[in-house]
């Protein structure tokens, strides 16, 4: 009924979110994605998970592996931690309790989208993009600290002694996982290219979903209810009420939800960057239905992942609060007075760069996608060869 009587929004909807998908996030995700499923088949990243288990065990009671995760998630962006979190999963390297813990801090947002997309694309400051990236990650950390105390290990990992760093292990373990994977190189690299393909083919199927969605629900008037109730919690807790809408709309899609609090009417930036802080935690709902159904592959729940959202929107905006005159405030009045000039320059080179990854992106997706059709229209042929 909603698709029938605004036809014209939900195709604008569904445009915008294909734009997003094969000119940003497919682009974007395809590489960390081949290089992660790469490094999993040739052992390197049990190599990296035995260096580091003596910092990940006590600071985040997760494998070292989890260090590999928890890196390449900040890098590439969500939902990137719950596709190598699971892929983990399904390699015995963690357990069940050990993947909950992980991905509830290794979903994080990519620099690149806070820095160039949110601060220099929405607000034209990229020295806001310090401080939201700041806030971002710092709050992850303090939410893997918390998750430490999630679930009961295993009676036979207490009884371990906590491991010493050790790279002839590492190397070990390298050479033995490799030479328990029997696939020679091509099938690998084929493999890693295909399930990554399939992977971006999905999370592109509920970004177009959530946009047309969120488009209706504010066509409807829906969202103006629910804001409503919103912009009540927000007063109670010193928020202008004019961001209830925005913020609304960012719990379902977060670029939408910047870009609606950078046009908001609201004259100070604190409460734009305190809401924006904790939209970017939460992920919004399209990104945790991505999340949701790459964890169905697993039997890894959903639930603890939610609630650290919710944890995590909680720390990122508080530590926006605290960090917002001794990063933003005293930084803007220094550079102001300094070198207005470079940062000018550097605003400039961020949207230059932006730009030109979304300009080359769709033909990236396009290439790769077709690369993944040849490689299993070859494997298909070689079935029947075989039949």
């Amino acid at each position: 009924m909603a698709l029938i009587n605004y036809p014209k929004e939900a195709l604008n909807a569904s445009i915008r979110g294909i734009d997003m998908w094969w000119g940003t996030v497919f682009p974007s995700l395809l590489p960390f994605f081949i290089t992660a499923e790469l490094l999993i088949g040739f052992g390197v990243v049990r190599f990296i998970g035995v260096l580091f288990e003596p910092i990940m065990r006590p600071l985040f009671n997760v494998p070292g592996v989890g260090s590999f995760v928890w890196a390449m998630g900040m890098a590439s962006g969500y939902p990137s931690g719950a596709k190598l979190t699971t892929r983990l999963r399904q390699e015995q390297q963690l357990t069940k309790i050990e993947a909950e813990r992980l991905v509830s801090f290794t979903n994080a947002s990519n620099p690149l989208f806070i820095i160039a997309a949110v601060s220099v694309g929405f607000f034209h400051n990229e020295k806001l993009g310090i401080l939201l990236a700041i806030c971002h990650y710092l709050g992850n950390a303090l939410v893997g600290v918390c998750m430490r105390f999630y679930g009961k290990n295993p009676p036979e990992s207490s009884k371990k002694k906590p491991s010493k760093l050790s790279i002839l292990k590492a190397f070990k373990e390298l050479h033995k996982t490799r030479i328990e994977d029997k696939r020679p190189f091509g099938k690998i690299l084929g493999d890693a290219v295909v399930n990554s393909v399939q992977t971006l083919l999905m999370i592109g199927g509920f970004i177009i979903m959530f946009s047309v969605f969120t488009k209706l629900i504010q066509e409807f008037g829906i969202a103006d209810i629910f804001a409503t109730g919103l912009a009540y919690l927000l007063n109670l807790i010193g928020l202008p009420s004019e961001l209830a809408l925005p913020m609304f709309s960012g719990l379902f899609e977060i670029t939408l939800g910047a870009q609606l609090i950078s046009e908001s009417s609201v004259t100070s930036l604190l409460p734009q960057v305190v809401v924006l802080s904790f939209i970017l935690a939460f992920n919004g709902f399209s990104v945790q239905a991505q999340v949701a159904s790459i964890l169905a592959e697993t039997d890894i729940r959903f639930a603890p992942y939610f609630f650290a959202r919710i944890l995590h929107g909680i720390f990122a905006s508080i530590l926006a609060i605290l960090l917002f005159k001794p990063l933003y405030l005293n930084k803007e009045v220094m550079n102001w007075q300094t070198t207005p000039v470079f940062n000018q320059l550097t605003s400039n080179q961020w949207t230059d760069f932006y730009q030109w990854f979304q300009s080359i992106g769709p033909i990236i997706t396009l290439f790769s996608i077709g690369i993944a059709i040849v490689v299993l229209f070859l494997r298909s042929i070689n079935r029947e060869n075989l039949f």
